[in-house]
């Protein structure tokens, strides 16, 4: 089979996402790389693959999917007999915590890892007031996390998942900010990132990322 194609910039967080969900399924696929900063998302190339000029977007095939937590589902059910079963059916938990990533802990760790970790890169300052309203937000977010950790190994109960994978790559970005006690202040928050972000697949993904070094 040839390899699935995963386009964006590596050092996205939505582009590691999906790399996230390659990695633990064992799949073969190469970065396409798009440049952002030169507006590559926009030309026609690549708005063929995603009319909404956003990555990151997949090709697997004659199969083309964009919006990385769309990608990721099709990952997790398509290939869903290779590595780890990452949709467990049928599983309450499972989209109830897919859906808390989504809408409570994404609005308010997207733009702290931006002010943090992304803006000074592109040469800016943060700005105080985004960043303590979100780290705010994000604090009652976790809280919630943090009870919920104490009763669960995992997002969904006592397996990994996509609700916990799909977590990864903003809790990767925002570990190398100042706000990192967000996750390191709350015990089972801490425990349950230490163990998802050490499982091999994760660590495969997280070696291919450009990061900035300190």
């Amino acid at each position: 089979m040839a390899p699935l194609k995963l386009y964006g910039m590596p050092l996205s967080p939505n582009v590691v996402r999906v790399a996230t969900a390659l990695n633990e399924k064992g799949l073969d696929f190469e970065i396409v790389p798009i440049d952002l900063r030169t507006g590559a998302h926009k030309q026609p190339e690549f708005l063929a693959l995603n009319p909404f000029g956003q990555i990151p977007a997949l090709e697997d095939g004659d199969e083309v999917l964009y919006e990385s937590r769309a990608i990721n589902r099709y990952i997790a059910t398509k290939y869903k007999s290779d590595g780890p079963d990452l949709v467990p059916t049928p599983s309450a938990k499972l989209e109830v915590w897919l859906e808390v990533e989504s809408q409570h802990f994404y609005p308010n760790v997207s733009p702290l890892v931006f002010q943090l970790l992304i803006k000074p890169l592109l040469g800016g300052a943060p700005d105080p007031e985004v960043v303590d309203k979100h780290a705010h937000e994000l604090a009652k977010v976790l809280d919630i996390y943090e009870a919920h950790l104490a009763q669960n190994k995992y997002l969904a109960g006592d397996e990994f998942t996509l609700a916990d994978l799909n977590h990864m790559s903003y809790l990767l970005y925002l570990s190398k900010t100042p706000k990192a006690e967000l996750v390191t202040s709350r015990p089972h928050v801490k425990a349950w990132w230490e163990d998802i972000s050490a499982r091999p697949a994760f660590q495969k993904t997280v070696a291919a990322i450009p990061l900035p070094s300190a």
